[in-house]
């Protein structure tokens, strides 16, 4: 019987990583969960992150899903130790590949992050950049408004691009080389953010990362399904607003969102 990867972020966002899910690993069924009743996560306690974690996990659970992708930045930096320890299936989230891709092309050893003020304030990327080079400076920024403009659709308008200078002019003057969008809404912005930063400044989308990660650990465990049929199943479940969510998400997925179905996973 073959089982699903199982996806959940607290809105669109994870949709970034899905796509590069469903890229690198085309004969895999998938499962996402969108909590788009209690988004965003960035401005709430790690206890209630935590919480919100766990249920969308138990969630997916049912689905007899094979791995878990934390596909929420603020959920990986609060409580992906506290997932690999209470399920019974790998969980991989986006922080330390991110971290990881970034070290590894950044040549001034300047690398500039930007996240909700969740993901920010639990320094969970500068540990992550630190524990693998102590020598790399680290400049953050949270920028808690793109979240909320993604989630309208506003990724490409006047307001997305006067927020992002706001919030970039302090990362700017840093003189970096690389950026992490610590946040999987951010990919979204990415052509704003690429004109204000300047082609210099290169771009690290976790969502690839993690999915190359995701691919490595399938095929170490001799999971990954590596001929696609053409009749993979992916499913869609929201906790609010399944109308909005197809039709934001259906502007960048090539996947079918017609039949997002909404779902209670809270206790």
């Amino acid at each position: 019987m073959k089982k699903p990867i199982g996806i959940f972020d607290s809105g669109i966002g994870g949709l970034t990583v899905l796509k590069e899910i469903l890229n690198a690993m085309p004969g895999e069924d998938t499962i996402y969960l969108g909590d788009t009743a209690r988004v965003p996560y960035g401005a709430k306690s790690a206890e209630t992150v935590t919480r919100y974690s766990l249920e969308n996990a138990r969630f997916l659970l049912k689905f007899d899903i094979k791995l878990l992708v934390v596909a929420c930045n603020t959920a990986s930096a609060y409580c992906l130790p506290r997932l690999k320890q209470e399920l019974p299936i790998p969980v991989i989230g986006v922080i330390e590949p991110g971290a990881r891709k970034a070290v590894e092309v950044t040549k001034t050893k300047r690398v500039g992050v930007i996240g909700t003020e969740g993901t920010i304030r639990s320094g969970a990327y500068f540990d992550a950049i630190k524990a693998i080079n102590p020598a790399i400076a680290v400049f953050i920024k949270p920028c808690p408004l793109f979240v909320p403009l993604a989630e309208e659709g506003w990724t490409n308008n006047q307001i997305a691009r006067l927020t992002a200078q706001t919030y970039l002019h302090y990362i700017k003057k840093q003189w970096i080389d690389t950026l992490i969008l610590g946040c999987t809404h951010y990919p979204l912005f990415k052509g704003v953010i690429s004109d204000i930063m300047g082609e210099d400044v290169m771009l690290i989308d976790s969502g690839h990362e993690t999915a190359a990660e995701v691919f490595k650990c399938l095929m170490d465990k001799n999971l990954l399904e590596t001929v696609s049929s053409g009749q993979n199943t992916h499913r869609f479940f929201v906790t609010d607003s399944p109308e909005r969510f197809k039709q934001v998400g259906s502007k960048f997925m090539t996947a079918n969102l017609d039949a997002v179905e909404l779902v209670n996973v809270g206790s």
